[in-house]
């Protein structure tokens, strides 16, 4: 079941300016390492048969740039593998972009090869006409996935016990969205 105002119809694309993909993990159990990847499609298409959703963001478009063996590390085999799996990648099963506001989107969620269901909720701006013509809307969701279920097992003892790197990871998108005049 897909549901949306009737104010939404036609497609929509991802301003990839304005457009994002975030990540958060706990890292030393003491705080947050956040990351982008920046290099972010998407389509979003509202018809008679409801809504759907796909959309990508390149591996190499990661934000960390220094240190270097930092980096490469994070896109090694232990965890992005962006020589053999260039792109995160998305497909909706069912969007529900409410009247209130709320937005939730059921899909299937693929990183470095592997692919896992998800659910996403958040919020959504329904169209308003742009300053250069068209409409823009937006989508912002989150979710939080087990790093291992997509094949992410690397981990380190710190020194007094416990954890380097958390299990949880929050995934948050953000998508500016454009519609083209005809």
């Amino acid at each position: 079941m897909t549901t949306a105002t009737q104010s939404l119809s036609g497609t929509y694309h991802a301003d990839p300016i304005h457009s994002s993909f975030g990540f958060g993990v706990v890292y030393s159990g003491t705080g947050k390492f956040r990351g982008t990847l920046d290099d972010v499609s998407a389509t979003l298409t509202a018809g008679d048969d409801g809504i759907s959703l796909e959309g990508a963001a390149r591996v190499e478009s990661i934000s960390i740039q220094d240190p270097a063996q930092f980096r490469a590390h994070v896109l090694g085999a232990e965890f992005f593998d962006a020589d053999n799996h260039p792109e995160v990648s998305f497909r909706s099963s069912r969007v529900e972009l409410s009247e209130d506001g709320t937005a939730r989107i059921d899909g299937e969620l693929t990183i470095a090869g592997t692919t896992r269901p998800i659910a996403a909720a958040g919020t959504w701006i329904e169209p308003v006409p742009a300053a250069g013509g068209g409409l823009r809307a937006g989508i912002e969701v989150a979710t939080v996935i087990d790093r291992r279920d997509f094949g992410f097992e690397w981990q380190m003892e710190l020194p007094n016990g416990g954890d380097a790197l958390g299990y949880d990871v929050t995934l948050e998108v953000n998508l500016a969205l454009f519609q083209a005049e005809d």
